[in-house]
């Protein structure tokens, strides 16, 4: 077989694994949509979406919204799970590698403990805090954001290596990891269940204003990354060879960085922590197709948000009628992922 053809026959693998991913990512999505604690047949949620009917509200306003944003997020988690392995040169890396995630925590942190974000209502004996605050998720989304900006400085001063950006980011987590615990302890038992339960990664959290924002986020990100997609894979054969083809390496991982933490710190901010999404996606297509960035990107963030999408039908069906947050699946289902990769690596 000539080498034409073996490339046309890969080339045409390859769009047959996005159709897969595609109708797959569809028929997730119904499910989910049809499922809950009032299960809808499919006729019935195709009614209610194009009729005013008894249904409506529920798929409008709960379960639409809800998938909507799982895809959204399984996404933008996943394209930046993919390019960030490549700026860092390390399979083990993830969109929470420069503590996005740690410094996230520590603003919702700030806004509930010390800001009194949120709502505290007494049923009885029992307190039930409610911080789906605007405070909460903007302080979030700072704390998320400043710690980009601090491994930015921190790298600047290392000359911007990967291995710097790696110890930047591990130093930080730990940082903020420390000012969370600070702030906790001085804390209300209400104030630091409302700061945990911020953590669990929790879709129910997404409505359409917040998927509209993640949406424009993604998007302008993902229209970046597969602009840059031939530079991606110049990255792969080492700087020299990317140098020589015109790429300008501290540049890209720089931007590429950036806007990788910037639509992870968005979803984030609106539903909390879901681990494991960025390094699992990237991985499990990069099988199939190889490391050719032209497909990885756009097929990452499909993977991701089949994988999210599927993650939070578990997390609803698991123990139903009561919902686990999507967080505690994807973590679950990212440790064997995480030790494989270590022994894969043989570095210990």
């Amino acid at each position: 077989m000539s080498i034409k053809k073996q490339y046309l026959k890969s080339f045409h693998s390859k769009i047959f694994f996005s159709f897969i991913l595609l109708i797959l990512l569809v028929v997730v999505s119904l499910i989910s949509v049809c499922t809950g604690s009032m299960h809808l047949s499919l006729a019935e949620v195709f009614r209610a979406i194009y009729a005013n009917t008894e249904y409506s509200y529920i798929i409008w306003n709960i379960r639409a919204p809800r998938t909507v944003g799982a895809i959204l997020a399984g996404a933008s988690l996943g394209v930046a799970g993919a390019v960030m392995q490549n700026v860092f040169r390390n399979p083990l890396a993830s969109p929470f590698t420069l503590g996005v995630s740690h410094g996230a925590t520590f603003g919702a942190a700030f806004a509930i403990i010390i800001l009194g974000a949120g709502q505290t209502h007494s049923i009885g004996t029992e307190s039930v805090t409610v911080f789906k605050s605007y405070t909460v998720i903007i302080s979030a989304f700072i704390g998320a954001l400043s710690t980009v900006v601090l491994v930015l400085f921190l790298s600047f001063l290392k000359n911007v290596t990967p291995e710097a950006i790696l110890l930047a980011g591990v130093a930080l987590s730990s940082l903020f990891s420390s000012a969370t615990m600070f702030l906790q302890y001085f804390a209300s038992d209400v104030q630091i269940a409302a700061t945990v339960l911020w953590t669990f990664g929790d879709l129910g959290k997404a409505g359409w204003f917040e998927n509209k924002i993640m949406f424009i986020t993604f998007l302008l990100c993902f229209i970046y990354f597969f602009l840059n997609r031939w530079n991606f894979n110049a990255l792969i054969w080492g700087d020299e060879v990317a140098k020589s083809l015109g790429v300008n390496i501290k540049f890209l991982r720089v931007s590429g960085m950036f806007f990788s933490a910037l639509v992870v710190s968005v979803c984030t901010a609106f539903l909390g922590i879901i681990g494991f999404v960025g390094l699992i996606s990237p991985h499990m297509v990069r099988l199939i197709i190889g490391n050719d960035y032209r497909f990885l990107i756009p097929y990452s963030a499909i993977f991701g948000a089949v994988l999210l999408s599927l993650s939070d039908l578990i997390a609803r069906t698991i123990i139903s009628p009561s919902v686990l947050p999507v967080g505690i699946i994807t973590s679950f289902l990212g440790a064997p992922m995480f030790f494989y990769l270590l022994i894969k690596r043989r570095r210990f």
